[in-house]
């Protein structure tokens, strides 16, 4: 490398190199990790594009631009990921947030903001606490309880909800699916006849697509939020025998699903015959992304 390397100068090299070795996205992730490095705004690089790098950033840039031709994801690399406008921190124990699930979150505020008063809210398989946060958010009325099997993964949420001064509406609770909701039943926690909406991301990789992840994601996130069983519905089975249970009359559940699953998800939720108006829509990218259900 040359002795004065600039702002300006790491970021063209990082591009092109990034270009090269075919990596999804080569200016942002450059942005993401030298803005990481320099512990400055994305958008500050561009008003300090002569500012030079001393050698101690410029090595441990260099160490992160090695371990992301790697196929290392750059939001674990700096611990960071942007979802519904929301800076939120990640880690390997949970799934790095996606631009599709903006998508779910959309549609569960656009059905809270429907209704009036207190609205309950059940996130299940929370993970990093994306989803809870970004509703809780941008809805001020919102009750959300959201779960999580993994501990470690709650941890990583509880410092997102308390980064946006969430944790007197985000109770973060651990357990699988609904387990944990039901001893709040008995505490007052929820009103009566449950919650007004249950939005859930659950693992839903089939084994089969599993084994062809792109390595970035199948040796760096965990298996636990991908893997859906053999044909990726074992969570929605689970979900649609017991949401119902949990919804009140007019309540929805919200789920994000597989590009290829809308049919097979919405027959399950028909078979419990507890929903009546049941749609799929697809994303930006024409696929199968959200299912709506209203409880009969």
């Amino acid at each position: 490398m040359p002795q004065a390397w600039t702002i300006k100068k790491l970021l063209d090299w990082m591009v092109s190199h990034f270009t090269d070795e075919k990596i999804d996205s080569p200016r942002i992730t450059a942005e993401m990790l030298l803005s990481f490095v320099l512990q400055m705004e994305r958008i500050q690089l561009y008003m300090h594009f002569d500012k030079v790098i001393g050698k101690p950033q410029l090595d441990k840039l260099h160490s992160l631009v090695k371990r992301c031709i790697q196929n290392e994801p750059v939001q674990y690399l700096t611990g960071r990921c942007e979802f519904y406008s929301l800076s939120l921190k990640v880690a390997p124990v949970c799934l790095i947030p996606r631009p599709e699930t903006e998508l779910l979150v959309e549609r569960a505020i656009e059905f809270l903001r429907s209704r009036t008063g207190k609205q309950y809210v059940c996130d299940l398989c929370t993970g990093c606490g994306c989803v809870a946060a970004a509703i809780a958010k941008n809805f001020a009325d919102a009750k959300v309880i959201a779960t999580d099997i993994c501990d470690k993964a709650l941890s990583v949420a509880a410092e997102n909800i308390k980064k946006y001064g969430l944790e007197q509406r985000v109770e973060l609770l651990q357990g699988d699916l609904f387990k944990p909701v039901i001893s709040q039943l008995d505490e007052g926690n929820l009103s009566a006849g449950g919650f007004d909406l249950i939005v859930c991301n659950p693992p839903y990789v089939s084994r089969s697509e599993y084994e062809k992840l792109d390595a970035k994601v199948k040796n760096y996130e965990p298996k636990l939020a991908l893997d859906g069983g053999a044909d990726g519905l074992d969570i929605y089975r689970r979900i649609a025998a017991d949401a119902a249970g949990h919804l009140k009359k007019d309540g929805a559940l919200l789920l994000e699903i597989g590009y290829q699953q809308g049919l097979q998800v919405k027959k399950l939720l028909e078979d419990t015959n507890a929903f009546g108006r049941i749609t799929v829509e697809k994303d930006f990218n024409n696929n199968d992304r959200v299912i709506t259900a209203v409880k009969i």
